[in-house]
């Protein structure tokens, strides 16, 4: 088709032209990998024809026959220079544009395509892209934001910053295999979201850099199909089962499907005689696994009854005096945090190297996607508190993992919805800007310096009104036993005091005042 007759086309209005080559990737937004339950190393694609791509304010058709017609929306990227071999750092360079796509799939069809799509979904409609083009040489990618709409209701909104493999990988990934044409247009996956719809629903999808460009909302409404059901003497027929309706819904319940059987869960580690900290364990292919130390129960009761200033004084006593991490405070008043440190270091933005650390599955997100029940996450940001470390997005992750609390020496973004989400945060104030603006996040599960003093993994962090407080765990029972001890003392004096003794000899006691307590106590028990 020669170029004239693609401008003509309404198919392609909102691309360049016709597409040679439309490749989508499988699996890409860690919410979606998260919702299916695997999480892959590499990206995996397949390709969908040109004959596929529908502009804005069309329609879609679900075929006669068939349920589970299932929207995704997407950022589409559509190559503006040819490209062959190109490296990582190099490879946004050959993206002229992005705007927003759909792609439909029909759940109905796709056992028989074992992988392939060809059916499920090359059909004509299935890939609406539209309806603008945004340059991406004006736009930095880590910013693109993609949401999407059924009837008006947001059912998805994610961010590059979600992804688990950064925008450009796939572009250099693909050039190792085949070129790259202009023009050919690279799907790169959905977050979480997805789901079924019917004739008469109206899906809307967008792709912009908040404050700044935008593909426009690509709108598509569904229609029942208009011709018979499949032949099938000459293919297979539409097939769905539970696996089919759970994974098109996104989950069982919103299949209405019952709940699939819990398996008995896997016997706990017995810990060892003596031991505070129960075992855990990790795999390198199931980073959600904590890698960190829980904290025995007994232990954990006591220090949430002990306050950070007990614990500062006990370990004075004992010669540690930089273990208070400093110019950080709870973002909700009257919070406690009580768990074990699970790491994470930030470096001062550098951007080349944010361009290979800060997108795509980063540390960042390696750390919240890992952080076990009852852990603090501890963010090195070096007291820089000018950009966000975290948002909300993040806090309902390790909420939602069961962490105990987070802790950073930087700013936190959306700070009234992360007070909200419910899980403790102590930070260096709020902050608007996102955090490529300072930092690069750079590892995890690594000793670190946070508000002055350093945190090796698996320490001990305490929190209230009076600050944070890091006890090394092979202390942590002398020191909270020291500071109960001195707690019921303290309020024994203040007893006195309220009762209209002087503070002379008995803040701190004499032998006097010393005998007497002592007494008081004997007799108490």
């Amino acid at each position: 088709m020669d170029n004239q007759t693609d401008a003509a086309d309404p198919r392609f209005s909102g691309l360049p032209g016709r597409p040679g080559k439309i490749i989508a990737v499988h699996l890409s937004y860690a919410s979606r990998a998260d919702q299916r339950g695997r999480r892959p190393a590499d990206p995996s694609y397949f390709f969908k024809p040109a004959s596929s791509v529908a502009a804005s304010g069309g329609t879609i058709e679900r075929p006669a026959g068939t349920e589970l017609l299932a929207f995704e929306g997407e950022m589409a990227l559509i190559i503006g220079t040819a490209a062959r071999w190109v490296s990582l750092a190099d490879a946004w360079q050959h993206v002229g544009w992005v705007t927003a796509a759909n792609d439909f799939g029909l759940y109905d069809l796709r056992a028989n395509d074992k992988g392939s799509n060809v059916r499920s979904k090359g059909g004509d409609g299935f890939t609406p892209i539209g309806p603008s083009l945004i340059d991406a040489r004006a736009i930095d990618p880590g910013l693109l934001r993609l949401r999407t709409w059924v009837n008006g209701d947001l059912v998805q909104h994610d961010d590059a910053a979600g992804l688990i493999f950064p925008l450009a990988q796939f572009v250099a990934d693909l050039s190792q295999h085949f070129t790259l044409e202009p023009g050919d247009v690279i799907l790169t996956g959905t977050p979480a979201g997805s789901s079924v719809v019917e004739p008469g629903d109206v899906v809307e999808v967008e792709v912009d850099v908040p404050d700044g460009p935008s593909s426009g909302r690509l709108v598509t409404t569904v229609v029942q199909g208009r011709h018979d059901a499949f032949d099938a003497s000459v293919g297979s027929l539409p097939s769905v089962d539970d696996t089919q309706r759970a994974e098109a819904w996104g989950s069982r319940e919103a299949a209405g499907l019952s709940p699939a059987p819990v398996a008995d869960p896997a016997p706990v580690p017995e810990l060892v005689e003596g031991s505070t900290f129960g075992p855990t364990s990790a795999t390198e292919d199931d980073p959600s696994t904590s890698s960190g130390t829980a904290l025995d129960p007994a232990l954990r009761a006591k220090l949430e009854r002990t306050p950070v200033a007990g614990l500062s004084q006990q370990l004075r006593k004992r010669g540690l005096n930089n273990v208070t991490i400093d110019g950080v405070r709870p973002l909700t008043p009257g919070v406690k945090i009580v768990g074990t440190a699970k790491t994470l270091r930030f470096v001062p933005n550098r951007e080349d190297l944010f361009a290979s650390h800060g997108g795509g599955y980063n540390a960042q997100k390696r750390a919240f996607d890992a952080v076990g029940d009852g852990e603090v996450i501890v963010i090195e940001a070096r007291g820089e508190a000018g950009s966000g470390t975290l948002g909300d997005i993040l806090a309902i992750r390790a909420h939602a993992r069961g962490a105990a609390g987070i802790v950073t020496d930087g700013g936190v973004r959306d700070a009234e919805a992360v007070a909200s989400v419910g899980i403790p945060v102590f930070s260096n104030g709020a902050h608007p800007a996102v955090l490529g603006r300072k930092h690069v996040p750079w590892d995890h599960d690594v000793t670190i310096a946070c508000g002055g003093t350093t945190v090796q993994p698996g320490d001990i962090i305490v929190g209230d009104a009076d600050g944070v407080i890091v006890v090394p765990p092979a202390l942590a029972e002398e020191v909270v036993d020291a500071a109960l001890a001195q707690e019921d003392e303290d309020a024994w004096i203040a007893e006195q005091v309220a009762a209209g003794h002087p503070v002379d000899g008995l803040f701190p006691m004499n032998a006097e005042w010393r005998a007497r307590y002592e007494a008081e106590r004997g007799e108490a028990k």
